[in-house]
C-alpha cells in the first residue's frame, strides 16, 4: 500500500489483520517441532508425549526402543502419540516418526530434563563464569545435553520453536547456561544418567512476559492485568468484542464519510484504532515470551524447572510474590504434570545506584514468600555476591545448590539441602530469641565470629538498632543496650548485606524480618 492510500483503507487493513484467525498450515508431510532433534534427552519415568503435524487424517507411527504408538492427524493437521514411560538409559537410541514420510532422530537419550528460564543470570554462559578456562577444559560430559532458544516475543502463542541439541564438551559448553550446566554436572556425577537442559532465557526481562494468561487469571491481585491481556490478545472473546465495537464505529464513519463526499461536505475525522487493542509484541509485554519461547514446549515431559530472575522486578516488593504465583501456577496448569519441582535463585546483593537500601530486601521477602507454594525451593546466594556486578560470576555454587535440592527432593539423595529459614520469634526479658529450621545440625558463621546484620527495635528505640547476636543451637539471641524492650527484628535488611550466618551445611541464611514495632507489624 502506498503512503498516499486513504486513511480509512489503512484502518480497514489493520482490522483485517487483527481479525484473521490463527490457523494451522496443511502439512504436505510429517513434520516435528523444532526442539526435537539428534542428541536430545527425553524424560524418564513419565509417559512420553510426542507431537507434530501431518496431513489431516494421516496415520503416524512413533517408535522408540521397541515401543511404538500409532495415531491420526486431526483436521488441523496436529497429532499426538504417547509412548510408555521408560527408565533412564545411557545407550543412544533412535526415535522414528513415520507417516507418508519418515523422520529419524539419532543419539536420543532417556534421562532427566530440566527447563532453565529467567533473565541474564540464567542466560549467563559458562564462558563468562569464574575459572572459565579451567571449567571449559574439563567439560567432558557427553551425557549432558543442552538446547538454547533464540530470543523471540510474540503477541499470540506459537506452536513451534527451533534449535539444536548440543552434546556437552570443552568445545560446546562455553555457550551453555552456566547455572544449568553446573547443576547438571552435579546431577550427572551423582546419578550417572543423562541430563537434558532446555535453556529458554533472555537477559533483562521481567517476569510478566514469561507468564501465560491462565497464570494471571489465577491471581486476584493481578485481575486488572489479566483483563488487559485478554483484550490485547487476538483470538480471545474480549479482544473480539472490543474489536467488533471499533469495527461498528468505523463502519458508521465510512457511511458518513461516503455521504459527505457525495454531498461535498466536510468529512469527519476517522475513528482512532484503540490503544487497548495494541498487541503484546514487545519482549517486556505480559505473556510475550511465554507465547514465543515457552508455549511450544508445553506438554513436553520435564522433571521440573529452575528459575533465576527478579533483578528487573526488584522494586516491586510483595507484588512480585503475586507475579511469581502466576508464573508457577500458570506453567503447572498448562503442563498437566501436577506440582512439578520449581527451584529458583534469590537474587544477590547489589548496589542498584542511589536506591533506598531496603527496596531490595523487600524483594527478597517476596521471593521467600513463594516458598509457600507446593514443591518450590529457593537458593540463597548472599554469600557469593559481587556488589558492583549484578552478574555474580560464581555460578558453580548456584548450580550446585540447585542440584542439592533436586538430589534431596527428587532423587532421594543427600541430607539438608535448604538454607536455614526463620521459624519463630520469642520475646524475652530484654532480648529476642529467633528460631530457625533446616539448620543442618545447628547454626554457625562462616568466619567463626558473632553473627552480623541483625537489628532489633522496640518502644523508644527510635527505629532499628544494631543488635548483638549470639548463636544458641538452632536459635540466635539478640539484644542491644539502647533497646530495652525489643519487639521486632530484621536480618540482612540492606541491598549490600553479606551476612555471615549459615547452617551446619554452610548454606547461608537469607534476609528476614518479623515482630512488631511501635504496635505496627514489621511487615507494614
Amino acid at each position: 500500500m502506498t503512503k498516499s492510500a486513504p486513511c480509512h483503507l489503512r484502518i480497514i487493513c489493520l482490522l483485517v489483520i487483527f481479525t484473521l484467525p490463527v490457523t494451522s498450515t496443511t502439512w504436505a508431510e510429517v513434520r516435528m517441532p523444532g526442539y526435537f532433534g539428534d542428541h536430545m534427552v527425553l524424560q524418564q519415568q513419565m509417559p512420553l508425549r510426542i507431537q507434530g503435524w501431518a496431513n489431516s487424517g494421516e496415520r503416524v507411527t512413533v517408535s522408540l526402543a521397541g515401543h511404538s504408538a500409532t495415531t491420526e492427524a486431526g483436521s488441523d493437521g496436529h497429532w499426538t502419540a504417547t509412548l510408555p514411560a521408560m527408565e533412564a538409559d545411557n545407550t543412544p537410541l533412535n526415535l522414528s516418526i513415520k507417516g507418508l514420510n519418515t523422520i529419524e532422530f539419532k543419539d536420543v537419550l532417556i534421562g532427566e530434563v530440566w527447563l532453565c528460564s529467567g533473565q541474564s543470570n540464567m542466560e549467563w554462559r559458562v564462558a563468562s563464569s569464574t575459572n572459565a578456562k579451567e571449567e571449559l577444559a574439563s567439560a567432558d560430559y557427553p551425557l549432558i545435553r543442552h538446547i538454547k532458544f533464540a530470543h523471540r516475543a510474540s503477541p499470540v502463542p506459537l506452536d513451534d520453536i527451533s534449535s539444536d541439541w548440543q552434546i556437552c564438551s570443552p568445545a560446546t559448553a562455553e555457550h551453555f547456561s552456566a547455572v544449568g550446566y553446573f547443576m547438571a554436572r552435579d546431577l550427572n556425577r551423582e546419578l550417572q544418567i543423562p541430563i537434558g537442559l532446555i535453556n529458554s532465557s533472555w537477559g533483562g526481562t521481567r517476569i510478566e512476559p514469561w507468564t501465560p494468561p491462565t497464570g494471571f487469571g489465577q491471581v486476584r491481585a493481578l485481575s486488572g492485568l489479566y483483563r488487559d491481556i485478554l483484550v490485547r490478545t487476538p483470538g480471545t472473546e474480549k479482544h473480539r468484542n472490543r474489536l467488533q465495537r471499533h469495527i461498528t464505529v468505523t463502519e458508521r464513519w465510512l457511511s458518513v464519510a461516503k455521504q459527505a463526499i457525495a454531498d461535498g461536505t466536510i468529512v469527519p475525522a476517522s475513528p482512532i484504532f484503540p490503544a487497548a487493542l495494541s498487541p503484546l509484541s514487545n519482549h517486556q509485554d505480559p505473556t510475550a515470551l511465554y507465547n514465543g519461547m515457552i508455549h511450544a514446549l508445553v506438554g513436553f515431559p520435564i522433571r521440573g524447572a529452575i528459575w533465576y530472575q527478579g533483578e528487573s522486578n526488584h522494586t516491586e516488593g510483595m507484588l512480585y510474590y503475586e507475579k511469581k504465583r502466576a508464573l508457577i501456577n500458570g506453567w503447572r496448569k498448562l503442563w498437566q504434570q501436577g506440582d512439578f519441582p520449581f527451584y529458583y535463585v534469590q537474587i544477590a546483593p547489589f548496589q542498584y545506584g542511589e536506591e533506598d537500601p531496603e527496596i531490595l530486601a523487600e524483594l527478597w521477602e517476596a521471593q521467600t514468600a513463594a516458598l509457600t507454594l507446593p514443591n518450590t525451593e529457593m537458593v540463597v546466594i548472599n554469600d557469593i555476591a559481587t556488589l558492583n556486578d549484578i552478574h555474580p560470576p560464581n555460578k558453580q555454587d548456584v548450580g550446585s545448590r540447585l542440584a542439592q535440592l533436586a538430589l534431596k527432593n527428587d532423587y532421594g539423595r543427600g541430607g539438608v539441602a535448604r538454607s536455614p529459614e526463620f521459624e519463630a520469634l520469642t520475646v524475652c526479658a530484654g532480648e529476642l530469641k529467633i528460631n530457625f529450621r533446616h539448620t543442618g545440625g545447628g547454626l554457625r558463621t562462616r568466619d567463626g565470629l558473632a553473627p552480623t546484620h541483625f537489628e532489633i527495635a522496640g518502644p523508644g528505640s527510635e527505629g532499628y538498632q544494631t543488635a548483638t547476636a549470639t548463636i544458641d543451637g538452632d536459635s540466635v539471641l539478640l539484644s542491644a543496650t539502647n533497646v530495652t524492650s525489643p519487639t521486632a527484628f530484621r536480618f540482612a535488611w540492606h541491598k549490600l548485606a553479606e551476612p555471615n550466618l549459615t547452617g551446619g551445611t554452610g548454606l547461608p541464611v537469607g534476609a528476614v524480618r518479623s515482630g512488631n514495632v511501635y504496635g505496627v507489624s514489621a511487615r507494614d
